[in-house]
């Protein structure tokens, strides 16, 4: 069932395994790779990851959870549009393609939080 709680430990898992990823060369998330990472944007990815688990744990507090980070990645979004150059408030390393990958994380995290709440509008059958 698509839960916010569901939800949230799902963004929260993938969010702190690629916080982890960073750290570890390879081609996909990290300071050569196509996501380019520094130890501070790695710490983000944590950060944010660790929100969503411990958001998700909290009952009747998911979809606020869910609802604040995705606010907060649309203003990330629109500050790496924002911003001139590979540096993000001078502390998180960004390249183009982190640039656009938040605007679509914001859309799954709006896709997903209408979801949930379309499905606890819907009544169970027992």
């Amino acid at each position: 069932m698509l839960t916010s709680k569901n939800i949230c430990i799902a963004f929260g898992s993938v969010f702190v395994l690629v916080g982890i990823l960073g750290f570890i060369p390879n081609p996909i998330v990290s300071s050569d790779g196509i996501f380019e990472t520094n130890a501070m944007h790695n710490l983000v990815h944590l950060l944010t990851g660790s929100v969503f688990l411990f958001g998700g744990l909290l009952e009747g507090r998911e979809g606020l959870t869910l609802n604040i980070i995705t606010a907060g990645y649309f203003g990330m979004a629109l500050l790496g549009f924002m911003t001139k150059g590979d540096s993000l408030l001078g502390l998180v390393h960004i390249n183009e393609a982190d640039r656009w990958l938040p605007l679509g994380l914001v859309i799954a995290m709006l896709i997903a939080a209408i979801a949930s709440s379309q499905q606890r509008a819907v009544p169970q059958s027992a």
